[in-house]
């Protein structure tokens, strides 16, 4: 699990390869992740937005940004957490995910991003 901390907000991140959906045969391999979201700030914040960048050790690059996080955009409260579970597919089996998510101050309204720490996506099939 790797874990961080900015604009006092902390992000923990924990990923597991999907052996069931996966198929090395035909380079698919699926990734599962789970990330808590703790607001250590004295005032409540709401998620807004989210960015991926997604490697894969084929040279693969995405993009990926949408609204909110598994379709909904969690408030959280100070002392808060949020926690979701989500999934994201490579052709190899090495990847790496890095993103940011837009949160509002519920307080000032006013706009911050916060880091989602670098995480690896390793089959482990890789690891031996």
């Amino acid at each position: 699990m790797v874990s961080k901390i900015s604009e006092g907000v902390e992000i923990s991140v924990e990923s597991f390869y999907q052996s069931d959906y996966s198929n090395p045969a035909s380079s698919e391999f699926m990734f599962a992740y789970r990330i808590t979201i703790e607001n250590k700030n004295n005032f409540s914040v709401k998620l807004l937005r989210r960015t991926w960048k997604i490697f894969d050790s084929t040279g693969e690059y995405r993009d990926v940004e949408g609204e909110g996080v598994v379709g909904v955009q969690p408030v959280l409260q100070p002392g808060k957490q949020f926690q979701y579970v989500s999934g994201c597919n490579l052709r190899s089996e090495l990847g790496r995910m890095i993103g940011t998510y837009e949160m509002e101050n519920l307080n000032s309204k006013k706009k911050f991003r916060v880091n989602i720490p670098p995480f690896d996506l390793i089959a482990p099939l890789k690891m031996n």
